[in-house]
């Protein structure tokens, strides 16, 4: 039973601010509680989890509050750009080969996992098979496809495609949603634990280290102390790149919108879509602003702003998060559980066999699963200066969403026959 509710978007946002400041007092307290508990647990995974289990409980309503849309149209662009201008590209761009083995090992681990747990869950369960056959279950495990690869806007546009009906649609949200976000919980809690996975996958994080080090140590070069003409300086690049990238990102979109049909044929329908182009705009910002003296934002703070709307973020993420409903059917619960970890698993067994850190792992699994919403986000959880790497990949995610689904849903036709 609920006895209150949190229905104004102004108190629940105050709460979350508050919840922050508690956050980051304590991470600095050296108070032996704190430490045995961030020890145990990472702080970023309270972010998640906390306004999850408020949402689970229905204090506040995380799917009807507008905190998401705000975080993700304003304070996801603001704190790209800020990241980015700030950033050591020449670095973070030597990241890549390794982080593209991982991500398509990764895309590869979800294109064949749906219909191989699909054929595992139906082998062992004839009511399963014979309601998957009745229902065409199929039709609607493919949309998971589009959701972890190409996010929304694949997972929408392969309903369409085949047919997938309303009632069995709304289950499938529901089951892909608990489990991706259980996944992303399990990311964050990774992150505050990757040296020792690193350990385990015998994985050279030097490269990482390195981009790391060299923000670090630009951030220790002392400079006065920031004023109210610098902090006002930075919120003016962070939102005025932000009111630019939306206004770009609305014009291209209107451009696109008539050649929609033929994006939609082609598995190129995310390039239609304006949020596409916000962020891709936001981080084209940030990378010609980290040419500039702009970057000297970073002794003044930058980065501080640009971790506090990431983690503001990651809140609004949680409170999406729902524990108790998971739906009807256990049988396409188990399909989506295994189907998690076949990708998972291919991930770690390439991560394995070429000596790849975790952060590979945790980046390029979010920007499938995820997309550029919450990629960002887990590479930031390891280091702020690293997130561009999960824009980077959650854009390629985008593209090839579409056409990953076609190929796994010729998969599940050929297991459901």
């Amino acid at each position: 039973m609920t006895f209150f509710q949190i229905e104004n978007d102004a108190i629940l946002a105050g709460l979350f601010l508050i919840l922050l400041a508690g956050l980051f007092y304590s991470t600095e307290s050296n108070h032996g509680f704190w430490k045995k508990l961030y020890g145990i647990v990472p702080p970023l995974l309270f972010c998640y989890l906390i306004p999850g289990f408020l949402n689970s409980y229905q204090i506040i309503h995380g799917e009807t509050s507008g905190l998401y849309g705000f975080a993700t149209k304003y304070l996801l662009p603001a704190s790209l750009i800020l990241l980015l201008s700030t950033a050591n590209l020449k670095a973070i761009l030597g990241l890549g080969n390794k982080a593209l083995l991982i991500f398509f090992t990764g895309t590869l681990g979800i294109i064949i996992g749906g219909p191989i747990a699909l054929y595992i869950v139906s082998s062992f369960s004839e009511p399963f098979y014979l309601a998957a056959q009745e229902g065409g279950y199929w039709k609607g495990l493919v949309t998971i496809t589009g959701s972890w690869i190409g996010g929304s806007s694949s997972q929408l546009a392969l309903k369409e495609i085949y047919g997938c009906s309303e009632e069995l649609f709304v289950i499938i949200l529901v089951i892909d949603a608990l489990v991706a976000n259980v996944w992303t919980a399990l990311l964050f809690y990774g992150a505050g634990i990757t040296q020792k996975i690193d350990a385990w996958l015998g994985a050279d994080a030097t490269l990482i280290e390195d981009v790391k080090q060299s923000i670090l140590k630009y951030k220790e070069r002392k400079d006065k102390p920031a004023d109210l003409k610098d902090l006002t300086f930075i919120l003016g690049v962070g939102f005025g790149g932000t009111a630019i990238a939306h206004a770009g990102s609305g014009f291209i979109s209107t451009l696109f919108a008539p050649h929609r049909d033929w994006l939609v044929a082609h598995g190129l329908e995310p390039f239609a879509s304006s949020f596409l182009w916000l962020i891709l705009l936001s981080t084209t910002i940030g990378i010609i602003l980290s040419f500039t003296q702009v970057r000297k934002m970073e002794k003044l703070g930058s980065t501080d702003f640009a971790t506090l709307f990431i983690y503001f973020l990651i809140m609004t993420i949680g409170m999406r998060l729902d524990l108790f409903h998971i739906g009807a059917n256990i049988g396409l619960l188990a399909v989506a559980i295994i189907w998690m970890l076949i990708h998972i698993l291919s991930m770690f067994v390439a991560a394995k066999i070429i000596k790849a850190p975790f952060f590979f792992v945790a980046v390029g699994s979010q920007a499938n699963i995820g997309g550029v919403a919450t990629a960002p986000a887990v590479a930031a959880a390891f280091h702020p200066s690293l997130a561009p790497v999960g824009v980077l990949l959650a854009v390629l995610s985008h593209v090839i969403g579409t056409y990953a689904g076609i190929i796994s849903a010729w998969l599940m036709q050929f297991v459901a026959a």
